[in-house]
């Protein structure tokens, strides 16, 4: 196997198609530097799957695009295909020729070719793993690699040798399984997690599981023993119905007879009162009479009384206005001095309220004058009280600091001199300690340029990883949520057609007559109309109401099937059923127009159904003249506008019928066969549907399963990647952090040694002047105080007098206070009592001209008042002589009367006798009819029972009657039954299926867990056999590798001695591995002591020998004779020609003794500036043209 060719497009100065064609032996490439010779070699290794953009020498993988120049444009990928001869199947692939190929967009989106096929990264480390090629082997020779075989660290050196031992298989394979073995790990965590979680799911569901099917044996049976209590309640009501309309009956005609008898009493009764109300007239009229004329006479009396009494209170006015008279000349003038007083007070009043307010002002004018004065005096002893405690308090401190400062000086000279001595001593251990720091730093700062640009890589990864993750699991949940959505449709569509199937809910005999006529015995019979219709949501409670038993009515096609089947339910016994032949059956007739502009009209029963044609007859019979409403005030309005002619049902099951009455209550909106036949129809179109989605999630689910496989390679493999990276980092992290720890404490001291002896200097000189200036400060402070306590004490006794003097304005002020409100409340009721003075000095002097003309008005007035008094007497005898004849009239009549009154009382009497027994027999009726009522609602309620709980018709209950031993212990049974599901407390009915699913889950993961385990055991046992088999080969190949690498050191250098030795055989997988070399002449030497040119020679003897022992298919060299000689240079050359035969060469080469020893020759130039371009020359075949051998 040999490289044939390479092709690269858009790869770093490479923006045009280029191709290079390589021989079997060596290949030179050569050209300025800055020309892009070594972006060839970071081609070859980039293509094989190299990630780290440090070893690519760039920044970031978009580095790698050709980035565009002054002329060019940038391209927005880079692809190189890298074309292999396969001849011999090196690469285990059954193609004479491999192209691997690998293109990078700017979007950060990586793509990798095998032939043509797309591939994983993974695919192409394996393809090249063990044969030295990869970006782990030793096929790409640069100074990073010489670098890395010369590491000062032993340990780094191991890639090399494994990849040279033929180990780097094997340790892909246990590292591989190691990350298994730690998935598995974590599986099992997740998987213990799970359980946990579902057994504390599993019992509290398997009891409510138990506690549901118990509840559904329990209702079951309570089903059964209910409907056959309410069944033998309904045949004992409708016995007792049957002896209660026969009493009534026989009761009611002999009330009727009793009713006639009383009649005729009643009649009798009646005659006689008749007489005796002409007689009651008649003496009526007479007392009438007599009590018009009594009535007059009393007016005449009333007259005469009413005279004489205006004539007695005449004299009396008389009387008492002359005394009058003379008492109201007195009180006139008593009231004038009155008034004169009272005016003279409420002037004195106002005069004095003045002269009060006027001091008032006065004395506030000047609390206010006093309040500012003290206000001022008191801040100016405070402010005074302050500055004596502040000068006081500051000559204590100047005294303290006075002392300190003593104390302080002879401290800072002692300090001085042991400073210096410190200093001294740091500065020699410090010089030695910042050369190696720096070298640390170097080191440390490459391996976190490595580090950073495989971040970049992994964050790209990463983020692909986590965005395949979340589109898994957010299809591997919609997948489980539709699977559980679907069991559930489906367990729920197959109990709704099994019902429908088995006809529940229809009577016995309705379900006899379509079993027959499925089994083809019974011809003609469409089905019943709740089978053949179907009904919107909104309006099915309405249509179920409406029809009634009508949705069990059979639809045949002729008469003659009807008669057919009614003599099958006639000869079985079988119960009856109603039948609606088509060609029988009329549509009905709605003729009130305008019922459809009605508020709250929804539409005729029939037009809201929706069946075949054939059937819109039937409709039309059963729901033609039934009006669905909206609701029941709208039904009612309707029904009375148009005079209850014809069947309203609102859309929640209230009906009104023709003819005024009503039904409704509460409906179950669930359990009609309508109902069921619509969810039916519902749910099938949701399945259909559902499986749909649950097939497209399932593409999904699967699909993003495979891209988050493919994503999560590419993260493990570039986090593989960067464990080993950040494994050095920390080791040189741990060690830089230890010199940089070291030099910032010395550095630290050094500069705190400087400062504090510079700070002591200073401060000594300041302690000094500090001195100087607290001893004046102290002098000057006391004085201060002592003026400042003189001053204050002034300021006190001027602050005693202004108190004294505002204490007295307080009390001057609130009698002045008291006083105005003693004269505002005189002034008030002096000012009241002035006005009602006045008010009766006018009303005496008004009224005494006035009662003067009305005593000579009262003289006059009693002349002609005892006249009238004559003239009423008379009257009044004339009226009492005419009362005396007609009083002897009316006892002549009330004797008539009182004979009447007897003979009507004997037939009231008879009448009552006669009453009390119809009374009695009209109890007896209507106890009888509220008998047979009662009962009639205790058959309908146990009816509506039957169907608001069971959906059940009489009939369909029938059948599932079940024969009862003992009433008394049935109901017993049921209240237990009650009791039994009461004690159940919540039933959860979806416990049963979530249980088993749960359950199921449970079951499954249990076993998943045994599964991990047991392949946990396999990976176990796996990781040790790979480990014992790569101890084996490892231990082999080094050893033939020793051997050859003496051989290869002694024949580049010319003798000498070299060997490579194992840091400890005990862990040869991990231990580090030491080069020992002894050039000619030399003593044995580690490679730290070697010269740069002996390292490097070193560093290729090395090469070479594994290129002896493992010989790659191409070697790419990239100025690695860069360091030696001339001499060396050719000695490299000619023994790159010795192996050349095993090893095809690609050399990368500033050397002209290497450019010599070059079958084909490439020169690479940058004529347009940023841009590569190649130049070959075949030297064999110039070579022959020239004769040259």
């Amino acid at each position: 196997m040999h490289l044939k060719a390479l092709e690269i497009q858009g790869f770093k100065s490479f923006p045009d198609k280029t191709v290079l064609t390589f021989g079997e032996a060596i290949t030179a490439i050569v050209g300025p530097n800055g020309s892009g010779k070594s972006n060839l070699s970071d081609a070859i290794r980039w293509v094989m799957g190299e990630q780290s953009t440090r070893a690519l020498r760039g920044g970031k993988m978009e580095d790698v695009i050709f980035g565009g120049t002054e002329k060019r444009r940038q391209v927005g990928f880079a692809e190189v295909s890298l074309i292999l001869d396969n001849s011999d199947g090196a690469l285990h692939i059954e193609e004479p020729e491999v192209m691997v190929t690998r293109r990078y967009y700017r979007s950060g989106e990586s793509e990798y070719y095998i032939n043509r096929r797309s591939v994983r990264l993974r695919d192409v480390n394996e393809l090249f793993m063990d044969t030295g090629l990869g970006r782990e082997g030793y096929s790409i020779i640069g100074q990073g690699k010489i670098d890395e075989i010369l590491s000062v660290k032993s340990a780094d050196r191991r890639e090399v040798f494994e990849e040279a031992a033929g180990i780097s298989r094997f340790r892909h394979r246990k590292e591989e399984a190691e990350r298994k073995l730690e998935r598995t790990e974590e599986n099992l965590v997740r998987i213990g997690d799970k359980i946990d979680e579902l057994e504390l799911q599993v019992e509290p569901l398997r009891h409510q599981a138990e506690k549901a099917k118990k509840f559904l044996l329990l209702r079951d049976e309570l089903r059964g023993l209910e409907i056959s209590l309410w069944l033998e309640q309904l045949d004992k009501l409708r016995a007792a119905m049957v002896k209660a309309s026969t009493d009534c009956e026989q009761t009611a005609r002999q009330r009727e007879e009793v009713r006639q008898k009383l009649e005729a009493l009643y009649a009798a009764s009646e005659e006689i009162s008749t007489q005796m109300r002409e007689k009651d007239l008649e003496a009526e009229n007479i007392r009438f009479t007599v009590m018009q004329r009594q009535t007059d006479a009393n007016e005449v009396e009333s007259a005469v009384a009413v005279l004489k009494s205006n004539i007695q209170n005449n004299l009396d006015n008389t009387q008492r206005i002359r005394q009058e008279l003379e008492q109201r000349g007195d009180r006139a003038q008593a009231l004038s001095a009155q008034i004169g007083e009272r005016k003279d007070r409420v002037e004195a009043i106002r005069a004095e309220q003045a002269a009060q307010r006027a001091a008032l002002a006065q004395r506030e004018e000047e609390r206010k004058e006093l309040d500012r004065q003290a206000g001022a005096l008191a801040g100016e002893l405070e402010e005074l009280r302050k500055k004596e405690q502040l000068d006081t308090a500051s000559a204590g401190e100047a005294k303290e600091l006075l002392s300190a400062l003593a104390a302080a000086a002879q401290e800072l000279l002692d300090r001085d001199g042991a400073v210096r001595r410190a200093l001294s001593d740091g500065e020699e251990t410090l010089s030695a300690l910042e050369g190696e720091a720096k070298e640390a730093e170097t080191a440390l700062r490459e391996a976190k340029e490595e580090r950073e640009n495989l971040q970049n890589v992994i964050q790209g990864y990463t983020l692909r990883v986590q965005s395949r993750e979340k589109k898994a699991r957010a299809a591997e949940e919609e997948h489980m949520r539709l699977q559980v959505e679907e069991k559930s449709l489906q367990s729920r569509i197959h109990m709704l057609s099994e019902m429908e199937k088995l006809y529940e809910g229809y009577s016995k005999a309705v379900r006899l007559v379509m079993n027959e006529a499925e089994r083809d015995r019974l011809r003609g019979l469409h089905g019943p109309v709740a089978g053949l219709i179907r009904v919107p949501d909104r309006c099915a409670v309405a249509i179920e109401i409406a029809l009634g038993g009508a949705m069990q009515h059979i639809v045949t096609q002729r008469e003659e099937d009807a008669k057919a089947a009614i003599g099958w339910l006639k000869r079985r016994d079988a119960g009856r059923c109603t039948f609606l032949p088509l060609d029988a059956i009329r549509p009905a007739q709605f003729r009130e127009r305008g019922v459809e502009r009605e508020p709250g009209f929804v539409g005729l029963g029939d037009t809201l159904v929706t069946c075949e044609e054939q059937y819109r007859n039937v409709l039309s019979y059963l729901l033609g003249r039934t009006v669905i409403a909206e609701d029941l005030d709208a039904a009612v309005a309707m029904a009375r506008k148009y005079g209850h002619r014809f069947k309203i049902v609102t859309l929640d099951g209230q009906v009104l019928n023709p003819g005024g009455s009503m039904t409704g209550g509460s409906v179950s909106r669930s359990a009609g066969i309508l109902s069921r036949a619509n969810e039916l129809e519902r749910l099938q179109e949701q399945s259909a549907g559902l499986k749909v989605r649950l097939e497209e999630a399932l593409r999904a689910r699967s699909e993003a399963g495979r891209e988050e496989v493919a994503a999560r390679y590419e993260l493990e493999n570039a986090q593989e990647e960067q464990r080993r990276i950040q494994e050095r980092i920390a080791q040189l992290e741990e060690r830089v952090g230890q010199y940089r720890q070291r030099l910032e404490e010395m550095h630290r001291a050094r500069d705190e040694r400087r400062e504090e002896l510079e700070q002591l200097s200073q401060r000594s000189a300041q302690t000094e002047a500090d001195t100087q200036k607290a001893r004046a400060r102290i002098e000057e402070l006391e004085g201060s105080a002592a003026a400042l306590r003189a001053q204050a004490q002034g300021k006190e006794e001027g602050q005693s007098h202004f108190r004294a003097r505002g204490e007295a304005l307080s009390q001057e002020t609130a009698a002045i206070r008291a006083r105005l409100d003693a004269l505002d409340a005189e002034l008030g009721s002096s000012q009241q009592a002035l006005e009602q003075l006045e008010d009766l000095r006018r009303d005496l002097m008004g009224d005494r001209e006035a009662q003067a003309a009305l005593l000579a008005e009262y003289e006059s007035k009693n002349r002609d008042l005892e006249g009238e008094i004559a003239r009423k007497e008379g009257e009044l005898e004339t009226i009492r002589r005419e009362n005396e004849a007609r009083q002897g009239e009316l006892q002549r009549l009330s004797e008539e009367r009182l004979a009447l009154e007897g003979k009507r009382g004997q037939a009231d009497k008879d009448a009552r006798e006669q009453n009390g027994v119809l009374l009695r027999l009209e109890r007896e009726v209507s106890v009888l009819e509220q008998r047979r009522a009662a009962l009639d609602g205790e058959q309908k309620s146990v009816l509506d029972r039957l169907w608001e709980t069971y959906a059940l018709s009489h009939e369909a209950a029938q059948a599932q009657r079940i024969p009862l031993e003992s009433t008394a212990q049935a109901q017993r049974r049921v209240a237990e039954l009650k009791k039994g599901i009461s004690a159940l407390g919540n039933i959860n009915l979806d416990a049963i299926e979530e249980f088993e699913r749960i359950n199921e889950r449970y079951t499954y993961l249990v076993d998943q867990r045994d599964d991990v385990e047991k392949a946990k055991k396999e990976l176990t046992g796996v990781i040790t056999d790979i480990t014992g088999e790569m101890k084996r080969i490892f231990a082999q190949q080094f050893a033939i590798l020793n051997e050859a690498f003496q051989k290869t050191f002694q024949e580049l250098f010319g003798g000498g001695r070299a060997a490579l030795e194992l840091e400890d055989e005990s862990d040869i997988l991990n231990c580090g591995i030491e080069i020992q070399v002894q050039p000619p002449g030399k003593a044995l030497k580690v490679l730290s002591l070697l010269s740069g040119g002996e390292k490097a020679f070193v560093a290729i003897a090395l090469y070479f020998a594994i290129l002896k022992v493992r010989p790659t298919p191409f070697c790419v060299m990239d100025e690695i004779e860069a360091a030696l000689d001339d001499a060396n240079v050719v000695r490299f050359a000619h023994y790159m020609r010795q192996v050349a035969d095993k090893t095809q060469f690609i050399v990368i080469t500033h050397r002209r003794g290497t450019m010599e020893e070059a079958d084909i020759l490439y020169g690479v130039t940058m004529q347009e500036r940023g841009v590569s371009r190649m130049l070959a020359i075949n030297l064999n075949d110039a070579a022959a043209e020239l004769g040259i051998e």
